[in-house]
């Protein structure tokens, strides 16, 4: 099996589960597991076959690696922050998320050299930091739950992946953050958000203008996850979604139109523009 072909599966696999409607702790779970899994796939792939050459060498730990371990790292990261996450205060709450984030930025700024070096496209260290044989020459920046095997890593390879993955973790706390603010802003004012709005459609319709958002990129320039639009959407609209990946399906299975609410949609507007043109 090509390495093409077990990273595009293990995409696909990724994929499905941010699919699923579960919570953020199973849906870690779920990852992390799923990450090692494809891990060990490519620790046996690469002690059976080798490496034709140290390019070959370096373009692993430095590339196909990491499409598994990042997320990884940044699963794991989550997984802890949740399951360790204050109860109750919001203020607590909020400390805790902000010293979250001025721990990472204090291993931005320990980590600035490799950082510039990487974000430069730099290849000068390309040897010594993504091949196994100055594994001793370096140190390794360890973890206890991350994986890491001797016959497995290079003295930078799992740094790279910390590196990507507290990239994409401080955004994560960051949209925490906000909505702890709004939380406690709602709270100190006695009022929830949007209250008298109620989804009175089909779950399917929701379910089309979900996917219709996503795909259109309009929602933070394309830079969120589906399923964040889907929690964000039932909010609003006080309606629960149980699998709303399950009805995209049926959907895509329409023999007849695919969008038939955002036709509607499309077909209600223009007749009322017409009309008022009347």
């Amino acid at each position: 099996m090509e390495f093409t072909v077990i990273c595009e599966k293990f995409d696909g696999d990724l994929k499905a589960i941010k699919m699923l409607s579960v919570g953020i702790i199973e849906e870690s779970t779920m990852a992390i597991n799923l990450c090692h899994k494809f891990l060990k796939i490519l620790k046996s792939k690469i002690l059976q076959d080798g490496f034709e050459n140290k390019m070959a060498e370096i373009k692993f730990f430095k590339s196909i690696k990491q499409i598994p371990l990042m997320p990884l790292i940044y699963y794991s990261e989550i997984r802890s922050f949740e399951l360790q996450f204050p109860k109750g205060n919001v203020d607590c709450q909020i400390e805790h998320i902000k010293k979250k984030i001025n721990k990472l930025n204090r291993f931005f700024l320990i980590n600035l050299d490799f950082i510039q070096y990487i974000n430069s496209g730099f290849k000068h260290f390309d040897e010594q930091y993504f091949t196994r044989e100055f594994l001793e020459d370096y140190h390794i920046t360890s973890s206890n739950f991350y994986f890491q095997d001797s016959d497995f890593a290079t003295s930078r390879d799992m740094l790279l992946g910390k590196v990507d993955a507290y990239n994409k973790f401080i955004i994560y706390l960051q949209n925490r953050l906000i909505h702890k603010n709004v939380s406690e802003i709602n709270i100190q004012s006695g009022s929830t958000t949007n209250p008298k709005l109620k989804w009175t459609s089909s779950k399917s319709a929701l379910t089309e203008l979900i996917y219709a958002l996503h795909h259109s990129n309009v929602i933070n320039n394309g830079n969120v996850e589906i399923k964040e639009i889907a929690i964000s959407l039932q909010n609003s609209f006080n309606i629960d979604l149980p699998d709303f990946y399950k009805t995209y399906l049926e959907i895509k299975s329409r023999k007849k139109s695919k969008t038939k609410f955002l036709d509607e949609l499309s077909i209600n507007l223009i007749s009322k523009m017409n009309k008022s043109e009347e």
